[in-house]
């Protein structure tokens, strides 16, 4: 894998969300790429992966963007593509980034399945670093006490030495979650003081749902289609 920089800002909050249960993350990430002036400065090619773009409003989507909001200084790293089978690689991807970028923190967000029929979702932090267990305490958010952390997130608490907060929101149904979605950046904008008002993303729940569904659909078709002729000349 390779990543690609236009610029390199340094000391910045790195933020990455990588598709998974309820597509919480990657709806959250796409409405702060939405609701906060960002730039993308950057993508990373992995060349393991069937090469595949998606086009959205005439413009190109990349797998893996990386963009920069320079208010906050926050790096965000948008994923449009499955980590599954590729979850240490891309682990050392948001690591490599973090390095060359200095972050000062990597902020993951994720969606968790809850077993519970709740209207609200619920939202909780796990932190790898003092001063932001305390910072979590002041805005009232629970730690997770008892859980299974997977896929890129796991590998980068169990690889990486940078700061890593997890912000994670209860989602009740493996479909696009936007509700559990708006907990994360509720959550968010607490911890980082962005000042992003979560309302519009439940005013536009179906929007970004049906965007990032097509999206991820797509890629994994081509994904499927690429191993079938890989396989067919093989065979």
């Amino acid at each position: 894998m390779q990543i690609i920089l236009d610029k390199k800002p340094k000391n910045v909050t790195l933020i990455e969300g990588f598709p998974g249960f309820g597509l919480v993350s990657t709806i959250a990430c796409e409405f702060l790429l939405d609701h906060l002036k960002t730039e993308q400065i950057g993508k990373v090619l992995f060349e393991d992966a069937a090469p595949m773009v998606a086009i959205h409003e005439s413009k190109v989507v990349d797998p893996l963007g990386i963009f920069y909001n320079k208010q906050y200084n926050i790096v965000i790293v948008h994923a449009v593509t499955t980590s599954q089978g590729n979850e240490w690689k891309f682990a050392d991807v948001i690591a490599g980034l973090a390095e060359q970028l200095t972050a000062k923190e990597i902020i993951s967000l994720e969606g968790v399945g809850s077993g519970q029929k709740v209207r609200e979702s619920q939202a909780f932090y796990y932190a790898t670093d003092e001063k932001s267990v305390n910072r979590f305490k002041e805005i009232s958010i629970d730690p997770l006490k008892e859980g299974i952390i997977m896929g890129v997130t796991a590998a980068l608490l169990i690889k990486t030495k940078e700061p890593i907060s997890c912000i994670f929101a209860e989602a009740h149904t493996n479909l696009p979650d936007s509700k559990a979605a708006a907990k994360l950046i509720e959550t968010l904008d607490k911890y980082l003081g962005l000042k992003v008002d979560y309302a519009p993303l439940l005013e536009q729940a179906s929007k970004f749902e049906d965007k990032l569904r097509g999206m991820i659909d797509q890629g994994q078709q081509a994904q499927e289609m690429a191993d079938k002729k890989r396989m067919s000349y093989v065979g």
